[in-house]
């Protein structure tokens, strides 16, 4: 998963559509025998079945972003989410970066504070910690950059299928919730608009966008919970 993300990361550049991303996925996916989850996914909040393979969400755009007819220009920021099934097994990551050399004000500060919290939501996914402690971790690195942060959707755990309970806040009270065992699998993904809290739907179904047009980032691990301690599983080695 982690060198999909990394390899689709080289190959978009400005003029690249994101149908073209979709494909090149699911050939690499298909390469590597894995299977998408995203594909047949209809979920309560979803328009479904998705039907593509990635997640491609643009400037505005933050979450569940459907692949369509868009030509990427120079500055656009793009999170790439997906997670893919090998053996029964699932893991979920995201990335998010700028296309092409030119970049808005702010835009790697957001990517930047998604990756920080994400190190330390990480870090705070100690055997015997609970899902609070995850959460205000993350909470915690998101707010001192002064962004809002929209509690609706977040982390979750991963495991046979894509996403199972507990469902994991990016912001929460330490100390409370589902206690961390080792054996346990998790999703942490902060994500960020900025300037608002509130999220829009497209006229797609799916994509869920910033309600004040505004830029967004979202950063993604899977992880598991060890007795040692939390071991990334979709990070470049």
């Amino acid at each position: 998963m982690a060198k999909t993300l990394s390899d689709l990361r080289d190959r978009t550049e400005p003029g690249t559509n994101l149908l073209e991303i979709n494909d090149w996925a699911a050939s690499m996916i298909r390469i590597a025998g894995a299977r998408s989850c995203y594909v047949d996914y209809t979920p309560s909040f979803g328009r479904g079945p998705f039907g593509k393979v990635i997640c491609t969400s643009v400037n505005e755009a933050v979450l569940h972003g459907l692949p369509h007819d868009y030509v990427l220009m120079d500055g656009d920021l793009l999170t790439l989410d997906f997670a893919a099934s090998v053996n029964g097994w699932v893991t979920d990551s995201a990335i998010s970066f700028v296309v092409g050399d030119s970049s808005a004000p702010g835009d790697q500060h957001m990517i930047e504070t998604t990756e920080k919290a994400l190190l330390a939501g990480i870090h705070a996914a100690q055997p015997g910690a609970r899902i609070g402690d995850i959460s205000h971790a993350i909470g915690s690195v998101l707010e001192s950059a002064r962004f809002r942060v929209n509690s609706e959707f977040g982390g979750h755990g991963v495991g046979s299928t894509m996403h199972q309970d507990p469902h994991i806040p990016n912001i929460g009270t330490p100390g409370r919730g589902y206690v961390l065992r080792p054996g346990l699998l998790l999703a942490i993904e902060p994500w960020i608009m900025d300037g608002t809290s509130k999220l829009v739907t497209a006229p797609d179904g799916w994509t869920l966008r910033s309600s004040n047009g505004r830029r967004t980032a979202h950063s993604e691990h899977t992880i598991a919970v060890t007795e040692s301690g939390p071991v990334i599983l979709t990070q470049l080695v």
